[in-house]
């Protein structure tokens, strides 16, 4: 979906006045460089060893490949898996790898790679964000170098849609240990910088056992400040910026020749996230104020201008199965003053973190002042991405309130994980989300889906806000980026510039 197509620019007369003079028009050799930009730094570039987005959004399909992967439209397509069988039972997958398979320093990639890779990321010390992934695996067994065999511990209908993550990307003994500073993958491009703070740099990889990339060189720049980010295109400094964070900006830059907007869909459900362990937001009464609080509608509007849908649980409202609970925490602020006269809260004052990205530090802005409007103080700090990462999301669990969008694809099940940082525990929930692992009828995973997304809308585990739109912009003879986001990717391995 381009909102902002418009028709191309037709440059004729003076080529026509050329030809007909019986000059010969100059051959210009098409770009092969590219700048991206991106507004948040990943803290490393290890997908097996961080949570981040920003992580995928260089490496993803770009230096590192899994079995499988996620297409354009969100298709599982073959990866380093040319082909796989499924048994009858459901429970063994038998993996064919694309033959002559190399890693970025030259070692073969093999069958005993896939064991390694899967064995590490569900070691008792391993640092993988999504081990969830792999928790049905019972063995996996390298048959001959190219041939590897999967057996599960039951039934899983998504084992194929999880293979494709990020996080299940295939790494070598020989150089995990390092990949968070040097990564060392299969794929298209080559690691060769990280000036941190800056940019990170690729190459093309000259020994690709695939289809080689078009492009020769890419640079990942980072720019988290809106107005810095508009300058930088303008000044064509950055070719493109697939994910923009200045969208109040995008009629202007649609009325510019030199660029194309490219306005879709992504995997990001954009929540006010609420710390179920901390008092008093234990208390459910609390947690249904503030989301009562909530006029998602103005956040929209005010801090993307009007782009994102609203939701009222934590699903894609694309999707076949998504269930519209919206209603169900609507915006309400003298229901809101009730609910915490009933929970006994006056004077309440809850601190709020805010990460860079701008649906956060705008939308924490416009949030702040609906809770005041019930009684509900906030004290907001703005923090620096890896301060996020380590005091609200993984360690220190330091806050009360804070914002962020879960870009990850189909990712509900965060809800049932154990010390996740929401703090919510709910055995119904997690027993939903175990019989949906083991169900593969169409209608019975319909059902358990929409049962789950009523569970967290009814404890009202996080205030949900909207699901965020992908607002990009990229320069007009650039072809091959992706309109919408069906994972967290800035996949580049079919972007080149026209002649």
């Amino acid at each position: 979906m381009n909102m902002y197509a418009k028709p191309l620019a037709l440059v004729g007369a003076l080529a026509t006045a050329m030809v007909l003079a019986g000059a010969t028009l100059p051959a210009f050799a098409a770009k092969t460089n590219l700048t991206v930009g991106m507004v948040l730094e990943p803290p490393n570039l290890d997908p097996t060893g961080g949570a981040a987005a920003a992580i995928d959004e260089v490496v993803y399909a770009n230096v590192f490949e899994g079995l499988t992967r996620f297409g354009s439209d969100g298709a599982i397509l073959p990866a380093l898996a040319w082909s796989w069988d499924i048994s009858e039972d459901g429970l063994v997958y038998t993996f064919n790898l694309a033959p002559g398979v190399k890693f970025h320093d030259g070692t073969d990639m093999t069958a005993d790679d896939v064991v390694f890779s899967f064995e590490r990321a569900v070691a008792e010390d391993s640092t993988n964000a999504q081990k969830a992934l792999f928790a049905d695996i019972a063995t996996v067994e390298a048959v001959n170098d190219t041939t590897v065999r999967i057996t599960l511990s039951k039934p899983n209908g998504n084992f194929l849609f999880n293979m494709a993550w990020g996080d299940a990307v295939i790494v070598a003994p020989e150089s995990a240990a390092d990949n968070a500073t040097n990564p060392i993958g299969t794929g298209p491009f080559v690691f060769v910088n990280w000036a941190q703070g800056d940019n990170v740099a690729l190459a093309r990889n000259p020994d690709y056992w695939g289809e080689p990339a078009k492009l020769e060189n890419v640079v990942f720049k980072f720019i988290s400040d809106p107005t810095a980010a508009f300058s930088a295109m303008m000044a064509e400094d950055v070719d493109a910026f697939p994910n923009f964070p200045a969208p109040e900006t995008l009629p202007q830059l649609d009325a510019d020749p030199r660029f194309n907007v490219i306005v879709g869909t992504t995997e990001g459900e954009t929540i006010l996230t609420m710390n179920n362990r901390r008092e008093p937001l234990n208390n459910i009464k609390v947690r249904q104020a503030i989301a009562h609080a909530i006029n998602r509608q103005a956040i929209i509007d005010g801090a993307m201008f009007g782009f994102g849908e609203p939701i009222g649980t934590h699903f894609n409202p694309t999707n076949i199965d998504y269930v519209d609970l919206t209603a169900q925490s609507n915006y309400d602020p003298e229901k809101s003053k009730a609910l915490l006269a009933e929970a006994g809260i006056t004077d309440l004052t809850l601190s709020l973190k805010l990460p860079p990205p701008t649906y956060a530090r705008r939308g924490g802005e416009i949030i702040a002042a609906q809770l005041r409007a019930v009684g509900i103080n906030t004290e907001i700090t703005n923090v620096e991405w890896s301060d996020w990462v380590n005091s609200v999301f993984l360690n220190d669990r330091d806050f009360d309130l804070t914002i962020v969008s879960h870009t990850e694809p189909f990712d509900i099940g965060i809800y049932g994980r154990d010390d996740y940082y929401f703090g919510y525990d709910n055995a119904e929930f997690k027993q939903i989300m175990a019989d949906l692992n083991n169900a593969t009828d169409p209608a019975e995973r319909s059902k358990l889906l929409g049962d789950a997304q009523r569970r967290i809308a009814d404890d009202y585990v996080v205030a949900f806000l909207f699901q965020l739109a992908k607002t990009g912009v990229a320069n007009s003879k650039l072809v091959g980026l992706w309109e919408n986001s069906p994972t967290q990717a800035n996949d580049l391995t079919g972007v080149y510039w026209q002649e």
